[in-house]
């Protein structure tokens, strides 16, 4: 019979115990969900021009339980442009599109850009739901801002939605910039408003007059093509009327061999 060192025997009841309180948090968790208490799950972000992946992972956060009371921390303008840049929308537009979301239930404005054991008490968060990337803190170390809850076995993992990103609808904008500064030009924008030069706003309103004329003489090219295609098939059975079957007898070459 193999024997077990008491190093090894240590570690066996060491990782029994830590799984088992585990089982113990989970079946609590589970038991408080049944008994009317909600699980308390906590998202955070920025939010910035709140889009369906920001929905989709909200959406994963709410269905982790049966009965999830799910709570969205937001960080104010100051915290996001300190450590991570300006954003699109102001703080206060980015609550409120979070409380417009249906799978939230409350919004934490001036959310902590790191979690605390404070937090996450104050708050009563039995778990907190991200994407598993690490996010770095604010110590310039590169340190993941959520490895507290990680550590504690608080920490839900959700997936991103590939193909949108607050970049890339940024992106998006800044790739075709000229084409949305003239569709707000012709909607009544003046260049003071979207800064704008004044030679700029000259010379898009010269691109607006050209491509103007150009989908004119298009759809001018367009309608004389379309008006001679009609033409040409009403005179073709005018000039190809099909031979007479007593012709074709004493033809030396059937219309097939053409």
């Amino acid at each position: 019979m193999a024997r077990v060192s008491n190093s090894k025997k240590r570690m066996l009841h060491t990782n029994s115990s830590s799984n088992s309180q585990n089982k113990k948090e989970d079946a609590a968790t589970a038991a408080g969900s049944a008994d009317g208490r909600p699980v308390r799950v906590y998202a955070d972000g920025i939010f910035d021009l709140f889009h369906f992946g920001h929905a989709r992972a909200l959406e994963q956060a709410k269905l982790l339980f049966p009965n999830t009371y799910l709570l969205v921390g937001c960080c104010n303008d100051d915290l996001t442009r300190r450590y991570k840049g300006k954003t699109v929308m102001n703080q206060e537009e980015r609550y409120e599109s979070l409380r417009h979301c249906k799978w939230v239930d409350e919004v934490i404005p001036d959310a902590p850009w790191v979690l605390t054991p404070e937090f996450i008490e104050k708050h009563q968060i039995d778990y907190v739901a991200h994407d598993a990337l690490p996010y770095a803190d604010t110590s310039g170390a590169a340190n993941d801002v959520y490895e507290f809850v990680k550590k504690i076995g608080k920490f839900k993992e959700t997936k991103r939605t590939d193909g949108v990103s607050t970049s890339d609808l940024i992106m998006r904008i800044v790739k075709d910039y000229n084409q949305y500064v003239m569709r707000n030009l012709a909607r009544g924008y003046s260049r003071k408003d979207m800064g704008v030069s004044y030679v700029k706003e000259k010379q898009l309103q010269v691109n607006m007059k050209i491509n103007k004329l150009r989908e004119t003489v298009k759809a001018q090219q367009e309608k004389v093509i379309s008006h001679a295609r009609s033409q040409l098939k009403s005179c073709l059975p005018a000039i190809y009327r099909p031979v007479p079957s007593t012709w074709q007898n004493r033809c030396f070459f059937r219309p097939d061999d053409y």
